[in-house]
């Protein structure tokens, strides 16, 4: 699902660091299962943030998490900070792989600019905050994929496509490889309607912008209208 299907509107060159809108982190704790990669989730209360949602840890940034730190810095120390409240896990900022920043489509009324880091399990016990953290599960990202696709859980968008870029590495190490050699990118989200239903839209998408695209055929969307949802990437 999507949160909100308000008011979408084109995108401006200064949304993508608009100071009104929080920011958060999020981690993605990656492992080696039984039956292959696995990474922990968590299963928001029915209240808050994402409520009922299945999410990676992490949370909004606080002002210590700024201080003296520019945003990406303050990102880490924010998603360190929290993976420790809310699962009891002491993860290492200075390991955090960085994966995507997302930035909603601007006209929505939750918008959370959100940083997306990878990093390998600490080990440990799960400790979940009774508060922020229902349920949490070290599951396959297809295993995810599949439950939502069946309507038996909600994911949103970001944690769909991070799901579905992981799901295809044979292990722990390659799902850390392909953030570092794939590098880090920018999901500045546009969202679009037709006789369908709502898609999301990113750079790299023939109707992304308002201008004659160079490609007509390329695609970077997810179609969110219907389950399963279907992500199509042509470059």
């Amino acid at each position: 699902m999507i949160s909100d299907t308000g008011q979408f509107r084109p995108r401006r060159p200064e949304d993508g660091a608009d100071p009104d809108v929080p920011v958060a982190a999020t981690v993605v704790i990656v492992r080696d299962g039984p039956a292959g990669p696995e990474v922990l989730m968590t299963e928001r209360p029915d209240r808050g943030s994402f409520a009922g949602a299945w999410v990676f840890p992490g949370g909004k940034l606080e002002p210590a998490d700024r201080d003296g730190a520019d945003e990406a810095l303050a990102a880490r120390r924010a998603g360190a900070r929290e993976t420790w409240e809310e699962t009891g896990l002491r993860v290492d900022a200075a390991a955090f792989v960085p994966l995507s920043h997302w930035d909603p489509p601007p006209g929505t009324r939750l918008r959370i600019r959100t940083w997306f880091f990878l990093v390998g399990d600490p080990g440990g016990d799960l400790t979940l905050s009774p508060d922020e953290v229902i349920s949490a599960e070290w599951v396959r990202p297809a295993d995810m994929l599949a439950r939502h696709g069946r309507g038996e859980l909600t994911l949103y968008p970001p944690t769909w496509v991070t799901l579905h870029e992981l799901a295809d590495q044979p292990d722990a190490a390659a799902m850390l490889g392909f953030a570092r050699i794939g590098g880090f990118r920018r999901f500045d989200t546009v969202a679009r309607r037709d006789g369908e239903g709502t898609m999301l839209l990113w750079e790299g998408d023939a109707a992304y912008g308002d201008g004659v695209p160079e490609d007509a055929a390329s695609r970077h969307r997810l179609e969110i209208a219907a389950l399963p949802w279907i992500y199509t990437r042509t470059s």
